[in-house]
């Protein structure tokens, strides 16, 4: 088996299971203790990986906040942020979105073959675009992204590039916050979509740890022998 990284999904729900309602608000599940928390994360890992819709609906930064956080990452030879990284089947993103203007450091398209030359004619001034596969093909992106240098990757999201990274079994860890409301709307966005996951009443995941945060719960698992007991 090719190598890949140590993968650590992290995503926030509600109490039915809701990452996203059906408005065109933003649904704020986090505080801003969490939000720190998830910037502590992101400082420890070499790259950050979110799906194209995420990049098209949230426009997110993806960057390390803490200044003391940066200037530690750089004292130890790093870039002061993560490698930034999306995976999308039709390559359809805007150049002067967030995830590629913010920032100093490599931004990674993994788009499908039929796409490629397309992409890096849009994106190529901007990030490096990558043969993803046909169709994309998350196993290829991790064991790419590993031959990068990449051994500590953040998947943050949404629903569906958790649910292919799940599906795949490339997850070792899933941080996993519940915010204490419901959505109650089928409309919404769930956490995850369906799929044949390896882990069910015959495979159960390990639960680590269990932490408050103000009025959130993070709930830690390991869904590898490679998570770290502690």
């Amino acid at each position: 088996m090719a190598e890949r990284p140590y993968t650590v999904l992290s995503a926030s729900m509600s109490i039915d299971g809701f990452l996203d309602d059906a408005s065109e608000q933003r649904l704020v599940l986090s505080n801003e203790a969490d939000l720190d928390r998830v910037d502590a994360v992101r400082a420890s890992c070499d790259a950050i990986l979110v799906g194209a819709t995420t990049v098209r609906n949230d426009n997110p930064r993806l960057l390390v906040r803490s200044r003391e956080r940066r200037e530690a990452r750089v004292s130890a030879g790093l870039a002061p942020n993560p490698i930034k990284v999306t995976m999308t089947a039709t390559a359809k993103l805007d150049p002067g979105a967030s995830f590629f203007t913010c920032g100093e450091s490599e931004k990674l398209v993994y788009t499908s073959r039929c796409r490629v030359d397309d992409a890096r004619l849009a994106l190529g001034h901007v990030a490096t675009v990558v043969d993803g596969g046909d169709p994309v093909e998350p196993h290829r992106i991790s064991e790419d992204l590993r031959a990068r240098g990449v051994r500590r990757l953040m998947v943050e999201g949404g629903g569906t590039t958790l649910t292919q990274f799940l599906v795949h079994d490339l997850a070792d860890e899933l941080q996993l916050v519940v915010a204490p409301f419901f959505v109650g709307d089928a409309r919404g966005v769930r956490v995850v979509g369906d799929g044949p996951f390896p882990w069910n009443p015959g495979r159960r995941g390990t639960l680590l740890d269990v932490q408050r945060i103000d009025d959130l719960v993070l709930l830690r698992y390991a869904l590898s022998d490679r998570c770290p007991s502690g």
